[in-house]
């Protein structure tokens, strides 16, 4: 078996045990998440019939992501990243315990939706920063980017899994049931942390650095770094605009498709499936080369999917655009967290990665909360596609500064050894993760 991991470049990154452990226990907890979103999405939907509170509940859920994000980011950098991920993975799991009580007893209401919706953003604000730099740690440096891309197929397998169930488990018995099952399965991931082995950390590098100081720090190395910068700035311009398709989901299941939980579990085990066939193709790749074109490609498709699934009439046809939609958000986030791990410094990592999670996740609310307010008054089609429109934009404009970025990029890489720059005329060779 261990050859098999080795031999296979689909498969390398599990031969290093501390992922394999990683990987098993976040494919149950995720299941558990994509059950309580799906069923918490319904669940105010039914309650209250309003988009515009389907998107509070997805800006209360967030916002905490885009105000805490960095602070995350900084605390993953000073502290064990593996030491704060089995603490927030075990606040999650204690929400997910209240949620589910709540709504087994007949006493939730929207407002503690919400509440507790902040409360697993806050948690969340400290827990993303600290899982992406955690997979830095836990494989080679050769295998980072296939170690990314098998996350990532592995949260899509449990996005195809876990929407599913949860659509037959609502029609069925309700959204309690889902809420306790993602309560029961985040004890899968704290055993997977707890019992891996990892080399002990000193961070006196940035202890003696104030909060504060530490996070300006952060904040001037990403801003002065091109590439990070623009690969993030683009990953705004998607949260905002294109992430909040998801919000809007359970109407288009009831008020588009006149269906019900059942149709919200497959449109969102499509999306999954697409995601899912997107990261596994980026699993198969040796190298990370190339990876600003797939950037820019992703992006505009991801935005075309989205004014097609708004304009898709026939449920078999929105479900097989769907999965266009998972596939190009996989591939470009994916490949985006990849080109950011590979082009970050070891010391700046974490806080790297938490203004990624801040500009994917945190400025979602901001779109969520407009989405919801728009969509009651001119339609949750329009308003999906105008934010599909935006993120094809956004990837055009993302590709006519490839040359720039890539020019950026690579006195970076060249440093690291990561590409060698010939001394005698030629081409760079290597690995240039923004590349063309």
């Amino acid at each position: 078996m261990q050859g098999f991991f080795v031999e296979s470049p689909l498969w390398r990154s599990l031969r290093h045990r501390n992922y394999r452990l990683y990987l098993a226990g976040q494919l149950v907890s995720v299941c558990g998440t994509w059950m309580q979103q799906v069923a918490q999405s319904w669940l105010i939907y039914r309650l209250t019939g309003s988009a515009t509170l389907l998107g509070l509940v997805g800006f209360a859920t967030q916002i905490p992501v885009f105000g805490l994000g960095a602070i995350g980011g900084v605390i993953s950098d000073r502290y064990s990243a593996h030491r704060v991920a089995v603490l927030t993975q075990t606040l999650a799991l204690f929400q997910a315990i209240v949620l589910s009580v709540l709504t087994l007893a007949g006493w939730i209401q929207p407002v503690h939706i919400i509440i507790l919706g902040f409360v697993l953003g806050l948690v969340n604000a400290f827990d993303m920063p600290a899982r992406q730099a955690l997979v830095h740690k836990m494989v080679a440096a050769e295998d980072l980017a296939n170690a990314v891309a098998l996350n990532s197929s592995m949260i899509n397998a449990a996005r195809i899994i876990g929407p599913g169930v949860a659509g037959l488990l609502v029609a069925k018995v309700g959204e309690g049931a889902c809420f306790l099952l993602n309560a029961i399965s985040y004890l899968a991931v704290i055993v997977a942390l707890l019992a891996m082995k990892l080399a002990r950390e000193n961070r006196t590098d940035i202890k003696h650095l104030s909060l504060g100081r530490s996070l300006a720090a952060g904040l001037r190395y990403t801003f002065a770094t091109a590439p990070i910068r623009d690969v993030l700035l683009l990953l705004g311009v998607v949260g905002v605009l294109g992430m909040p398709y998801i919000t809007l989901m359970p109407v288009f299941a009831s008020d588009v498709q006149k269906s019900g939980a059942d149709a919200l579990g497959l449109m969102m085990g499509a999306v999954g499936l697409g995601a899912l066939i997107g990261a596994l193709s980026l699993a198969w790749r040796k190298s990370v080369i190339g990876l600003g074109r797939v950037i820019a490609i992703s992006t505009l498709g991801f935005g075309l999917a989205l004014i097609a699934f708004a304009l898709a009439k026939p449920f078999w046809l929105s479900l097989l655009i769907l999965t266009a939609v998972g596939m190009g958000w996989m591939i470009l986030i994916a490949a985006s967290n990849t080109a950011l791990q590979t082009l970050a410094e070891d010391a700046m990592r974490g806080r790297v990665m938490s203004l990624f999670s801040m500009m994917l996740v945190g400025m979602a609310p901001f779109g969520s909360l407009l989405a919801g307010w728009f969509a009651d008054r001119v339609g949750a089609p329009w308003v999906v596609a105008a934010g599909g429109a935006g993120c094809a934009v956004g990837g055009i404009l993302f590709a006519t500064q490839l040359p720039r970025i890539r020019q950026a990029a690579r006195p970076i890489l060249v440093a690291r050894g990561i590409i060698i720059e010939p001394t005698t005329g030629g081409e760079t060779v290597g690995v240039d993760p923004t590349g063309q």
